[in-house]
This record gives C-alpha cells, structure tokens and sequence, in this order.
C-alpha cells in the first residue's frame, strides 16, 4: 500500500488566499490520461476573493478528477490523482468493489484512508479532521474470513453499495445499514436542503445512482401550480373568435435562482459583517470640477502620460491621497480584539471594481508614494486585471481606504458600505452639466458629488468633514496638488 500510495499521488485543495475553506472548481485544463509536469496549471478554481490558478507541484499522468467543473470544494480535499510512474505493474488504488464498505471501528483511523471507490462526484476522506466522524449505527460488520483476506463482507443485500459523501466506514458512517434511510447528497446540496429548510427525504432525486442534485432541492422547494381560480385573474383580454387563449405561466417558472458562492457570497458577508459592526456615517458635498476636467484632456495630452489612460478617477485617487496625508488619523482600522485603534503609515488604496462574478476591491499597495505617472499606471493595471478575472488574493489584501466610481453608471452618489478591516471609503459620482454661480455668474459647469462613509469610531465628525472637504478643495482648484503635497 505504501508503493500504492507513492505512485499515485493527490493533488489537495489549497488555501489560495488566507483563512479560505472552500473553492469552486471554475475550469480543468487537463483530463484523465495526460501527462503533466510539475508546475503546470491543471485547472481554475474561483474562492471567496478572486479566481485562480492551481499548478500541479509533481510529474505524471492523470489517473483521476474528483470533481467536476462547478463543484465546491473544501480546502485540504484531494481533487486530482496523478499516477508518477506510468507504465508500471499496474496497481491503480481504485479497489476492487468489494472494498466500498470497510469495517466499523470504535475510533476514527489514525491515518488517512487510502484510495477506495466512492460516490461519483466525492474524493476520500484525507483524515479524520476533514469531516466529523458518526457512529456507524447499522453498519454490517466484516466477518474474520473478510478480514484475512484484506476486504470487508459485502452488505447482506448481496451487493456492494459506496461510500458516501467520501466517508469509509472506519470512524465514519458508510452506506451500509442507512440505504434505506439516508438520502444520497453531496454535502454542499445538503447545506443548500439546510438552509432552504428542505427535507431530503421528500426530495425526488434526478442523478446518477439515485443522488440528489442542487436542481431536485431548488425543484422541491418551487412553490405548487396556482389554484385555477387564478386563472381567471390573469389580465382581461377581449376575446376574439376561433382564437387560443393564452397560456399561464406557474408561479416560479418566470424566476431563476443563483446560487450564492465564491465573491458574490464573500462580498454579501463582509458587507453584512461591515454595516452591522461599525457605525457608518456618510457625508457629501457637490462642488464645481470643471478645472479638473480641463487637466484632465491637458495631461492625455502631455508625453510624460504617453500610453497610460488618464481619466477623472486618477485626479480624484491623487486627491484622496494628498487629503490622508494632511489628515493621516482617517488612514487608520479599529482592532477590535487589541482594544487600539491602528493607523497605517503607508496608503494601499483600493478601486471597487464590478466584474461578472461581482464585486471586487483590489488595492493598489503604496499608492501615497507614487507620482502620478506611476499611479496612472497602476491603476491601468488593476483595473484591466479585474475586467480580465485575473485578480489575485494577495491584491485584494491589506487595503487601508476605498474609492468606489458610482458615476460610470450615471449616478449621482450613494452611501458607499466599508470594506472590512478600513476606515474610510469615498464614492465618486456623476459629472454633470449643470448651471453654476462661477465670478458672480451663473454658467453651465462641469458639477459632481462625493461621498464620504466613514467607522465613527475611529474617525469623527471634524475629521471626516476635513478629509471630504480637502478631496473637493482640490478637485475644484487642482493646482492645490502641487501647493498641498
């Protein structure tokens, strides 16, 4: 089993970013049978923060994938086996189907269960840490003559049923004894039937082997066809001789249901945790920008920009930037568990950024010390990383304050929710033509809004007031860039 076990060797899930427990599983580059060496990227999985990359760290030929694209995995759980001497005697650890059940014992196994054959869709237990043992009540005990011969007796049925939801029976509940009583589901569909109060034992399964699928539960919990007297208060339509009437749609079927996972469910957790932990308050304030708009098609134009995109955001982040150094108490977090309030000497500004798995804030590290060339870049960057999905964990973390850009969208502000862990997040609204008192006259100007939400907490009325207030003193006269910084 040793030889086993050093052939074929499994690829874990990893803890791509820092304190993640899951990923899905978005795309595999390879598949059963092809060769990969080691550094090669074999598949894509999307966590709570960004989507990314897996390379395999040894050499070999697929031998199996655990689990198939759009799969939730939990970090630590084998999703790849990768035979490392292809072409020896073959040993391959899929046992033979006898080995499904393995005899019950008072305590979990020491050591790893090794390779056995599982439910479609499931990897091996690793160790008795991944999931919670349970008493194997009505398991069927291997007899002594199964032992010896190094496999457990099948279950009275006559047949071998698998393992499930990667179990062995060792310290964990097997089929045997609760086919009759436990519905088949991975876990992450049981999860789903938990939360959604379903009861899987009323659930119609629709997959392979009898399993039950993230469709049969959402399909359980669709409400029942209308009663017929709703037909009758469908909209009056004046009926026409010979024709049909028109058909009415059940409730649910004009209704489609997204599961809530990877960065759109880190995001909803983090703003939930975020609006109900710090006291939020928001400030605004309208003002001319005119003058920054002129800079800004001034300096698309000047060599010193070539081939970097030069756009309001930039003016207004070097703003922000100018606005923390004269007020550096704002740049600062609340630690909740120290007691003290932590004020960062070093800016790593953050951009929200939409994308189509949803809402991400990657920050650009040091952002205070860039010139404004250098800014101009960066942000080109981060930017054109998150649009492409390429956004890794590591620029995600450690940001100290955000910008967030509702005006793209022909908004005029908002009241923008913290990011966990800052103090500050500034949201940049429309810009728009507006009349104006400009020299005593009242003209068409180039009008904005920003937004101010800051942790009351770590930051007080005159402070937001001040920070906000120097944003807009700047972006109305931007020659303050120079006479401020």
């Amino acid at each position: 089993m040793t030889d086993i076990a050093q052939r074929f060797r499994e690829f874990k899930m990893p803890d791509v970013g820092e304190g993640l427990t899951e990923a899905e599983i978005l795309k595999w580059y390879v598949k059963p049978g092809d060769t990969v060496t080691d550094g090669q990227v074999v598949c894509e999985v999307e966590t709570a923060k960004a989507a990314v990359e897996l390379p395999i760290p040894f050499d070999g030929v697929v031998h199996e994938i655990r689990f198939p694209e759009g799969e939730t995995v939990d970090v630590g759980t084998a999703i790849i086996s990768v035979d490392t001497t292809p072409g020896a005697p073959d040993e391959a650890p899929a046992a033979a189907p006898a080995a499904a059940v393995a005899e019950p014992a008072p305590e979990p196994p020491a050591e790893p269960v090794k390779r056995q054959a599982v439910l479609v869709g499931y990897g091996v237990s690793q160790s008795s840490t991944v999931r919670r043992p349970r008493k194997a009540a009505g398991a069927v005990p291997a007899q002594p003559e199964d032992r010896a011969a190094g496999r457990p007796k099948a279950p009275s049925k006559g047949r071998t049923q698998p393992e499930l939801n990667g179990h062995g029976a060792g310290g964990a509940t097997g089929l045997a004894g609760l086919t009759g009583d436990r519905p088949l589901a991975k876990p992450p569909v049981r999860k789903l039937a938990k939360d959604l109060g379903i009861d899987l034992n009323a659930v119609v399964p629709s997959g392979r082997d009898g399993t039950i699928t993230r469709e049969d539960v959402h399909a359980a919990l669709a409400p029942a066809p209308a009663p017929e007297p709703a037909v009758a208060a469908a909209p009056a339509v004046v009926p026409v001789a010979g024709a049909v009437a028109p058909a009415v749609a059940e409730p649910g079927a004009r209704e489609t249901r997204t599961p809530i996972k990877g960065v759109r469910k880190a995001t909803a957790q983090a703003m939930v945790a975020s609006a109900f932990t710090a006291p939020h308050v928001t400030e605004f304030v309208t003002f001319d920008i005119t003058r920054t708009m002129k800079l800004v098609q001034e300096l698309k134009l000047d060599p010193a920009f070539a081939g970097r995109k030069v756009s309001p955001l930039l003016l207004v982040a070097k703003a922000l930037l100018v606005a923390i150094r004269r007020n550096p108490e704002v740049n600062a977090a609340w630690d909740e568990a120290g007691q003290e309030i932590v004020r960062k000497d070093y800016v790593n500004l953050g951009i929200a950024a939409a994308t189509p798995r949803g809402l991400i804030v990657p920050n650009i590290k040091d952002a205070g010390a860039k010139t404004l060339p250098e800014l101009a870049t960066a942000l080109g960057e981060l930017v054109a990383t998150a649009r492409e999905g390429k956004t890794s964990p590591a620029q995600m973390q450690g940001g100290t304050v955000t910008i967030t850009n509702v005006g793209v969208f022909g908004v005029d502000t908002g009241t923008p929710i913290l990011n966990p862990g800052e103090s500050a997040i500034l949201a940049f609204g429309a810009v728009k033509d507006l009349p104006w008192v400009h020299k005593g006259k009242v003209k068409a100007r180039k009008v904005t809004t920003l937004a101010l939400s800051f942790d009351h907490r770590v930051v007080d009325g005159e402070l937001g007031s001040k920070v906000l207030a120097d944003v807009a003193a700047i972006l109305e006269q931007p020659k303050r860039l120079l006479t401020w910084a």
